[in-house]
């Protein structure tokens, strides 16, 4: 039998490796895949996210909780690929806006929202408007993530989001970072604003609820 609410707890202290033997030893029980990323991964970084939101935990225990997540992601990706009738997530791009190479804290987002079950593209940093549109359509991404920590870097945003619009790509831009305010997500044009890691998961839930809103109508 397996114990998720353990699996939960071990992803929460990082135990890299026992939360990765629990994942074999689910699947080889016969645990459906999307059961065990659901009830034993995403549930554990929900609480991972909840805690970091309330500043009960901060960035170097999350990067250890993100830690286990990706050991047990490595056994679950090629399985949910195979069975995609499983398991169908939304696909984020998101990378640092060129002239910009700092990424802990898009990193950071983007661990966060792998747990929350999201497809991340990572991009890296100096990221291009050019690299941006080609990502989103390759990946056929619900949302463009951009981040940037300086003030001399976040003015590139609005180009990025000028040329999204101009190349008529349906996604849902979010912008982030230090100097990043929600005046100045939305002065440029931009579908949200998220000033940490868990706010962006949870910016992320609406925006592709807004988007399927939206191509429903």
């Amino acid at each position: 039998m397996v114990d998720y609410a353990k699996m939960n707890q071990l992803l929460f202290e990082g135990k890299h490796k026992i939360v990765k033997q629990m994942i074999e030893d689910a699947l080889a029980d016969g645990r459906p895949v999307k059961e065990v990323l659901d009830d034993g991964l995403i549930a554990g970084m929900r609480v991972v996210g909840e805690d970091f939101k309330h500043n009960r935990i901060f960035v170097p225990e999350v990067l250890i909780a993100a830690r286990a997540m990706k050991a047990g992601m490595e056994i679950l990706r090629p399985l949910l690929t195979e069975r995609e009738e499983d398991h169908i997530s939304e696909t984020i791009v998101m990378g640092t806006v060129k002239g910009d190479l700092h990424d802990i804290g898009k990193n950071l987002v983007g661990m966060m929202s792998e747990g929350a079950g999201y497809t991340i593209v990572d991009l890296g940093t100096d990221t291009s408007e050019e690299e941006f549109i080609a990502a989103v359509k390759e990946h056929k991404a619900a949302i463009l993530g951009m981040s940037a920590l300086l003030t001399t870097t976040m003015i590139y945003m609005p180009k990025v989001v000028q040329a999204v619009r101009q190349a008529g790509v349906d996604v849902k831009i979010a912008v982030g970072g230090a100097p990043v305010t929600p005046e100045f997500a939305e002065e440029i044009g931009a579908d949200g604003y998220a000033a940490d890691a868990a706010s962006a998961v949870t910016l992320f839930k609406k925006l592709c609820a807004a988007r399927e809103s939206a191509r429903a109508d």
